[in-house]
Parts: C-alpha cells; structure tokens; sequence
C-alpha cells in the first residue's frame, strides 16, 4: 500500500490541507440501526430504549463500553443493559500485516444483530507498558523495527475504515498504569479500590525500564515520527485517532521517563493536541487520569474539558471517579469521588459532544461476578446522567 510519508523518511510535520492523497478512499458509512429488536419466542417486539431522550430534547453522547468481544455473551450482557455503542477491542491479527478485515466485518454483523454500533477499536499501542506492549519499538525510536509497526498501523486504520469503525484508541507510554496500593471500603460491601502514592514508589529507586532515560521533547519526537506517518491515512479512511492521557501523570524523569503530560497535565495536553490541525487528531479523554495530575479535580478539570472540546479533539470518554489527586490517589465508584460528572456532563452538552461516554477502571471484590456487577452499576449511572442533563 502506498503511504504519505513512508516510514525511514523524515519530514515536515504537514498540515491537514497539506496531505497528499495518494491512498484509494474506500469509505464505508457507519451502519444504521432500527430502533426495535424482535424479542420472544411469540414474535413479540418491544422499542430499544437505551439511547432515547425525552420528546423535544437533544442527546448526543450516549453510553458505551470499551471492553467490546463479540461474543453472545456480552453483546447479550450490553444490550440488557442499554449500552448500544461499543469499542470492539480489535481484530484478528495477521503477523506482518495488520488486522483481518473479514474478521472486522463480522464483528461489525454480529453486533448488528443486537442493534449494536460497533464505533471503536483499539492499536495495539496499549497501556501494558514497553515491555508488554505489543509494538514497543515506537515509543522506542527504534529503527527500522518501528518502521515495519507503523506500516502495520497504517493498514489497521484502513481496515476499520472500510469496516465503517472510525475511532481508533491508542497509547504513547513507556512506563505501564502506575499504581501501588489496594483500599478495602467497608462503606461500599467492601468494594477493593486501586491506589498511587508517588513517595512510596520514589523511595524505592525503581530500577529504569529498557527504554533508559527518556526526556519529554524524545517522547514527543517518537510520536510526532509515528503520526506524521498515520494522520494521512486517517484522514483518508475517516478514522479518528485518539490518545488516552498516560495514566498517572506524573514528575519529570520518574523511572527516567517523563511522560508527554507530565508534570503539568494541562499544559501536556495543549501540547499534544496542538500538534496537527486535523480533525481525525484528538484523545480518548480519560478524566480519571487527567484529575490524577490535578490538586482539585473537582474544579480543574472543567477548564480543561472545555478547551479541547471547544477544539472538537474529545473522541472517547472514560469516565472515572478519584479521590484525591496529583501524587495520591484512590479510584473509587463514579458517584463516590471528588468530581461532579453531572456538571462534567452538563459541560459536555453545551460543547455537543457526540461520541461515547464509557466505564473505565471499576472497583472489585469478593464476588466472582464483581467486575460485571460493577460495570452494570456504571452503565445505569452513566444513562440516568445522560437522561439527567439531557432533560434540562
């Protein structure tokens, strides 16, 4: 397949109206679904009710999930739960080649059997860490290996682009989710929330991963390497690429690494998405991970989702509840942390955001059947919030 910008060849970050197309657009719109789905053996039907609204009101975001197989197991799982619009995780792998696009086409008809939008994938840029990612060499600057990974990505996104799946989530970390503690709530059926206290992982001079010491402009160098070489591809299948917010930010240099939104997650932020005038260029807007680099998420974070979404760079929401923030902090419940994700969703009508708003992290316990409790809790959470603001 011919590239914009083959990988081995440096060149001027161009901007959108600079691209040359050279890659046949082979667009495929998104499918459309009914809004009812034939139940019972009586031949019986009854109205999807998972995305409506009250009469005369206008909803955008709708509820979704990015833990997506296809199995009947869990579509069946989200549809009794209203969650209608999915991340699908990926397709099949082919070694050296990409994804299998008759695997993505069939995951796309098998959601279309429980009125299912298949919206999202994710690259196999994950959050694993550079010794379990399975693409390291990116975030390596490693040549030509990350060549040939960047080759790989490009004929994803045409893949999700002919499969009518136009987001694409992805990670820029060498070091994995930072977390150190585990908190018992007896308050919550003694719920097990996660934890990060950076002065107890200081102390222990952690030894420095693979990638040495890694300073924040070689971070962004790799990345702008990698996107320069896939935003055109992008914007030829109609494919949004979004980046999560590495998870925690935190100081410069820890473990020798400082990430692209560290130590000032705003600012980090600002930089990224100033990158590349481009509409297919944004974030998978993880809000728990933002508020982990802020002294009062509460406040903070309301400044911050408003510049990127008036910049219309806001493509997927994780939304997570802390409490705390920047160098200590508990992921807890959506509705039992330090930020009011009914004004966040309020903000995020005024700004018409219209993609999904997901679980993310959600707290264990005892029950073999914990994580699947939790997610239901925070799927009806999210709908009744959507419902909320959507009614004002």
């Amino acid at each position: 397949m011919e590239k914009n910008l083959q990988p081995g060849k440096e060149g001027k970050r161009p901007g959108r109206r600079n691209f040359v197309k050279t890659i046949t657009v082979r667009s495929v719109s998104a499918a459309l679904f009914g809004a009812s789905l034939a139940s019972s053996a009586s031949g019986s039907s009854f109205t999807r009710s998972g995305n409506q609204t009250p009469a005369g009101k206008k909803e955008l975001m709708k509820v979704g999930c990015q833990y997506g197989d296809v199995t009947t197991e869990n579509l069946e799982f989200k549809a009794r739960h209203g969650v209608f619009n999915i991340n699908g995780g990926s397709p099949k792998f082919i070694k050296n080649v990409g994804w299998d696009l008759e695997d993505s086409l069939a995951k796309r008809a098998s959601c279309e059997k429980y009125g299912i939008s298949l919206d999202a994938y994710h690259l196999p840029l994950s959050s694993a860490g550079i010794n379990k990612v399975q693409f390291p060499n990116i975030m390596l600057g490693k040549s030509p290996e990350r060549d040939k990974e960047i080759e790989m990505l490009q004929q994803m996104i045409s893949v999700a682009g002919k499969s009518g799946v136009h987001c694409l989530n992805y990670n820029t970390t060498i070091l994995p989710i930072l977390r150190n503690g585990k908190i018992t709530d007896p308050g919550r059926g003694n719920a097990i929330y996660t934890s990060w206290n950076y002065q107890e992982s200081a102390g222990k001079n952690e030894p420095l991963t693979i990638a040495g010491i890694v300073s924040a402009d070689q971070i962004y160098e790799r990345i702008t390497y990698m996107l320069d070489r896939l935003i055109p591809v992008a914007e030829e299948y109609k494919v949004r690429l979004a980046n999560h917010i590495a998870d925690p930010p935190t100081h410069s240099g820890f473990q020798g690494i400082t990430r692209w939104n560290s130590p000032d997650v705003f600012e980090g932020i600002k930089r990224f998405a100033r990158l590349y005038d481009s509409k297919y260029h944004g974030f998978n807007f993880c809000l728990g991970s933002i508020a982990e680099g802020l002294k009062d998420p509460k406040t903070e974070i309301i400044p911050i989702i408003k510049w990127v979404g008036e910049r219309g760079q806001i493509f997927n929401i994780h939304l997570r509840n802390i409490k705390g923030g920047w160098d200590n902090f508990t992921e807890v419940y959506p509705d039992n942390g330090d930020m009011d994700f009914f004004r966040i969703l309020k903000v995020l009508k005024d700004l018409d955001y219209p993609y999904m708003v997901m679980p993310d992290h959600v707290p264990h316990h005892s029950d073999p059947a914990s994580s699947y409790q939790a997610f239901a809790f925070s799927y009806g959470y999210i709908k009744a919030l959507i419902q909320a603001v959507s009614a004002i």
